[in-house]
């Protein structure tokens, strides 16, 4: 079986639109007239992004949730969302309550969509597309030597929040796209994503789409567990924004500088004094 990055590597091979930006970035940029449109997909699994006891309104506000993150990193408004859901579970009704709250509470409508029947574990996916708000659409691919590295929130809470710390439950149930924030940011932004994979393998993934060497300061990056560092740079699930910009950036909200990008060296990730030149084990791969 194919992992998550053979089997991108085998779409490469198939006629790509150029807005597909190479199957680089988790976005694609379709240009219409003056505007350009952001769209988004993600999918979750029952027992892989949800356990079967979970609520499935929080299901539904989470695939909202991370799906706009998306369009977040990107500078871009929403447009609306399509959904792909399947029924044949007993709490359909759960899942359209979280949905209704999800869309309520980011002002995003509902386009359309897909449903079908199934007698198995369930597969839901949204499709976002949002509206570009600033030329050039910030990406992963474009850190430059010479840049700084910043990071908006606190890194740690959804991984607290799964073990179920009741302080930091709703970062795993419900967390909230920084949809303002992304739009704040990408006038000043070089390269922007947002951190799903956790920090050092999304580093990593930003460090190859661009071509260079990102560099982490450890003891710069903020984590709502400071006695479990390396745990909150790995696990994921924060969807914070990572982003680029020059050094004396007058930055629109509150981030903090944990390194900087330098020209591309012997391994894409440096954190501290340890180097990194393979993925696995950074954060959390899909296959």
């Amino acid at each position: 079986m194919m992992n998550e990055l053979d089997f991108v590597t085998a779409l490469r091979s198939l006629p790509l639109h150029p807005g597909a930006q190479g199957l680089r970035d988790d976005c694609a940029l379709i240009e219409i007239g003056d505007e350009v449109l952001v769209i988004n997909m993600d999918s979750m699994a029952e027992d892989t992004h949800w356990r079967p006891s979970a609520d499935l309104a929080d299901v539904a506000w989470k695939l909202v949730a991370l799906n706009l993150s998306d369009i977040a990193s990107k500078g871009a408004e929403p447009v609306g969302v399509l959904l792909g859901y399947a029924l044949g579970g007993d709490e359909d009704n759960r899942f359209l309550a979280g949905l209704a709250d999800a869309l309520t509470e980011f002002d995003v409508p509902l386009l359309g969509g897909d449903t079908i029947a199934t007698t198995g574990a369930s597969t839901f996916s949204i499709t976002a597309i949002g509206r570009a708000t600033c030329r050039p659409v910030p990406s992963r691919t474009n850190a430059t030597a010479g840049e700084a590295l910043f990071v908006t929130g606190s890194l740690g809470r959804a991984m607290l929040g799964f073990e179920g710390d009741k302080n930091h439950l709703d970062a795993f149930n419900r967390p909230r796209p920084r949809l303002a924030e992304g739009i704040a940011l990408a006038p000043v932004a070089g390269a922007m994503m947002d951190i799903s994979d956790g920090l050092l393998l999304d580093a990593y993934r930003m460090a190859e789409a661009s071509d260079v060497t990102v560099v982490i300061d450890p003891q710069l990056v903020p984590v709502a567990a400071s006695d479990r560092l390396d745990d909150c740079m790995r696990w994921g699930d924060d969807y914070e924004l990572l982003f680029t910009a020059s050094w004396d950036a007058e930055l629109p909200v509150d981030a903090v500088r944990i390194g900087c990008i330098e020209e591309a060296g012997e391994a894409p990730l440096m954190l501290g004094a340890s180097s990194f030149t393979d993925p696995d084990a950074l954060g959390y791969q899909h296959g």
